[in-house]
C-alpha cells in the first residue's frame, strides 16, 4: 500500500495514498490552510509539492476554483489535424488533474473529515471505496467525484424508456446520455430461433448499471444475461436489477465480457473512443485499441443462435477526431464473419455538443450515434 509522508508541529505523520486514477504518491507534502495565497498554492501545486489541506472546506473548494481559473490562463495549442486537437486536448487535461489532484486531504480511519464546515462523507466514502481501515489521504478533486457520485446514487437517473430511474454508482458510467438507450429501446427485436422454446434471450456485454438489461427485459425478452469487467458495474447492475423487480429475468455474471451459450440479441455499447483512459470513470469513454470493440465483433457469431442479431451501439466520435476510420469498422465487421442488416442514427443531445467553447467542438457537433443490426454472413 503507498503512503504519503509530512510533517505537522514538528511531527512526522504519515497515512496510507489513494488515487483512482493510479498517481502514484506525491514525495513532497506539506500542510496548507486558509492562509495560503492561491498563486503560491498555484506554484506549488506546479512544481510537485503536494498541498495536504488542514484548514476550512470551503475555502479548500475555493482554492481548488482559484487553482483552475490559474490553470485555464495558459492558452492551449491549436492542433493541425482533429487527431493533433485531441491529443493536445487530451494532454492539457491531464496537466490541469495533476496540478488540481495535488491539493489533498485526509480521511480518518472511520471516513471522516476532521476540517470545519466539512460534510459528513462517511457513507459517500463507504460505497466508493468500501469499509474504512486507515486514516487515508487523498486527493480533494476525486473526493468531490465520491460525493457527487453518492448524490447520483441516492437520487438516481430518469430514464423514461424504463419510466423508472437507475442509480449509478462511483466509477460507472452514468446513463445520462440518453439516446443509445432510445436506439435500444426502439431497434425492432430479431425473432426467436426456431427451436423447442420460443423463449427470446439476449446477452448486454457491458453492463455498466445494467440499464440496457433493463430496457430488453422490459421490452419482453425472457432471459437477459448482463456482463462487464468491473466489480463495481456488476454491484451496480445487481442492485438496480433488485429495484427494478426483474431478479428473475436478468443475470448479472462476471468478470467477463461473453457468457456460456448463445442468444437470439447480443447487444454491446462498448466506450467509443479508442484512447487510453487516466481514470476508473474515464473506461466507460475510453477504449485503447478499439479492444473491447474488436472482441465483440470478434467473438459475436460465437454466441448467436441461427437467425440471432448484434447490436451494435456506436458513436462515431473517433472518426471525426480521425482516431478511427468508418473503412476500418466496416472491415473489422467484415473479417469478424458478420454483415450490416441496418443502421439506425441519432444525434447526441448532450450539451457538450453545442459549446461553442470546447476545443473539440466541431467534431462533438457532426458526432452520430448509431445502432448498427449486424448478424452472420
Amino acid at each position: 500500500m503507498s503512503t504519503i509522508h509530512w510533517t505537522e508541529t514538528n511531527t512526522p505523520r504519515s497515512a496510507r495514498w489513494h488515487s483512482e486514477s493510479t498517481t502514484p504518491p506525491p514525495s513532497r507534502v506539506i500542510g496548507a490552510d486558509d492562509r495560503m495565497k492561491a498563486d503560491t498554492a498555484h506554484r506549488l501545486a506546479c512544481e510537485g509539492t503536494a498541498l495536504l489541506w488542514q484548514g476550512d472546506f470551503h475555502s479548500a473548494r475555493q482554492l481548488l476554483r482559484a487553482l483552475g481559473r490559474r490553470v485555464d490562463r495558459k492558452p492551449s495549442r491549436r492542433g493541425g489535424s482533429p487527431a493533433d486537437a485531441f491529443h493536445l486536448h487530451r494532454r492539457a487535461r491531464g496537466h490541469r488533474a495533476r496540478v488540481l489532484g495535488r491539493l489533498l486531504v485526509l480521511l480518518e480511519d472511520d471516513y471522516r473529515l476532521n476540517l470545519r464546515r466539512a460534510p459528513d462523507v462517511r457513507r459517500a466514502c463507504t460505497e466508493a471505496y468500501g469499509p474504512p481501515s486507515a486514516p487515508m489521504a487523498v486527493p480533494l478533486t476525486e473526493l468531490l467525484g465520491v460525493i457527487g457520485a453518492h448524490q447520483w446514487r441516492t437520487k438516481g437517473v430518469e430514464v423514461p424508456a424504463l419510466d423508472a430511474r437507475i442509480h449509478p454508482h462511483y466509477g460507472v458510467f452514468s446513463p445520462v446520455r440518453g439516446e443509445y438507450v432510445d436506439l435500444v429501446a426502439h431497434a425492432p427485436l430479431p425473432a426467436p430461433a426456431a427451436r423447442r422454446t420460443d423463449r427470446r434471450t439476449a446477452f448486454d456485454l457491458g453492463t455498466g448499471t445494467g440499464v440496457l438489461a433493463a430496457v430488453l427485459a422490459r421490452r419482453g425478452i425472457d432471459h437477459v444475461v448482463a456482463t462487464d469487467i468491473s466489480p463495481r458495474a456488476l454491484a451496480c447492475a445487481r442492485e438496480n436489477v433488485r429495484r427494478l423487480h426483474f431478479t428473475g429475468r436478468i443475470d448479472v455474471v462476471g468478470p467477463g465480457l461473453f457468457p456460456e451459450g448463445r442468444a437470439d440479441l447480443v447487444v454491446c455499447n462498448p466506450p467509443w473512443i479508442p484512447a487510453r483512459p487516466t481514470s476508473v470513470v474515464e473506461q466507460g469513454v475510453y477504449d485503447p485499441g478499439s479492444g473491447m470493440l474488436r472482441d465483440f465483433l470478434d467473438g459475436l457469431t460465437a454466441h448467436l443462435e441461427p437467425g440471432g442479431e448484434g447490436w451494435l451501439i456506436l458513436s462515431d466520435l473517433a472518426e471525426h477526431l480521425g482516431l478511427r476510420t468508418r473503412g476500418e469498422l466496416l472491415t473489422d465487421i467484415e473479417a469478424a464473419g458478420l454483415h450490416v442488416v441496418d443502421r439506425t442514427d441519432t444525434r447526441p443531445r448532450h450539451p457538450r455538443a453545442g459549446d461553442t467553447a470546447d476545443p473539440l467542438h466541431l467534431a462533438r457537433a457532426a458526432e452520430v450515434t448509431s445502432l448498427w443490426r449486424l448478424a452472420g454472413a
